[in-house]
């Protein structure tokens, strides 16, 4: 059984083909990262995966389960998570309120949090909880919007980790940060569950390399060669189309 599969997945907007037969597999426990350069397709395919793009023909699978024409909503309920290349958090409120909304979507007691959802004593625990596995746990009432920007990566991290994935989509969880704040998100990524499957997005070569045991690459919406880290770094096309001197065995 697969955690995440497509098949034959395409995307067109008019003439423009920006996706042409991706067949791709994640089993559960995997740490895959796609890779490319700008303008491959990364993008499309992970919007695709999530439902925010419905793909022009294909099939995606989600635990032997197809999906590709289900929702946003229903994905993430079915286990499916994800963090965007920009931070989507409420900068406003506090690191432990921004968790606990999560959580509390997930449990089921959202729609009756006429209180805020950090209230919850369950709600609450799980996050605290959450919050000290990634080591952020004295900034639990530090509003997000104070935090290094480093730090609100994590919180990112824990929010998609409170919905309880099986499968876990970072759209470069290391963008933006100082390399000093990417040691600190390599070794959080480094510690997730090991039965999530997960798939970074990722243009950190050493992060990339360091994490993943396999890795596919992606040129003009193809899929150009799929292998280990050592494979992908000795392999002369990667080379020529992205790599260059950033590979590392």
């Amino acid at each position: 059984m697969y955690s995440l599969e497509t098949k034959k997945l395409c995307k067109s907007f008019g003439a423009l083909v920006v996706a042409q037969n991706i067949d791709f597999r994640l089993a559960p426990g995997d740490r895959h990262a796609l890779i490319g350069p700008n303008g491959a397709g990364k993008t499309t395919f992970v919007n695709m995966l999530t439902g925010a793009l419905a793909p022009s023909s294909g099939r995606i699978f989600l635990n032997d389960q197809e999906i590709t024409r289900t929702n946003q909503s229903t994905r993430v309920r079915a286990g499916l998570g994800r963090t965007f290349q920009v931070t989507s958090l409420f900068r406003s409120l506090p690191v432990l309120d921004n968790v606990a909304l999560a959580i509390a979507e997930r449990s089921g007691v959202a729609p009756r949090l006429w209180r805020a959802a950090s209230s919850y004593k369950d709600v609450i625990a799980e996050s605290q909880n959450l919050l000290a596995e990634l080591g952020i746990a004295d900034d639990a009432a530090t509003r997000v919007a104070d935090l290094p920007y480093g730090k609100q990566r994590l919180v990112e991290i824990a929010i998609a980790l409170g919905l309880k994935p099986k499968v876990l989509l970072l759209d470069e969880p290391a963008a933006g940060v100082p390399s000093h704040e990417s040691e600190r998100i390599l070794a959080t990524l480094e510690k997730l569950p090991s039965d999530i499957a997960i798939l970074i997005i990722e243009h950190d070569m050493d992060l990339v390399f360091r994490f993943a045991r396999r890795i596919t690459v992606l040129v003009q919406g193809t899929v150009l060669v799929e292998g280990t880290p050592e494979e992908i770094a000795r392999d002369k096309r990667v080379h020529q189309v992205y790599l260059g001197e950033q590979a590392h065995a």
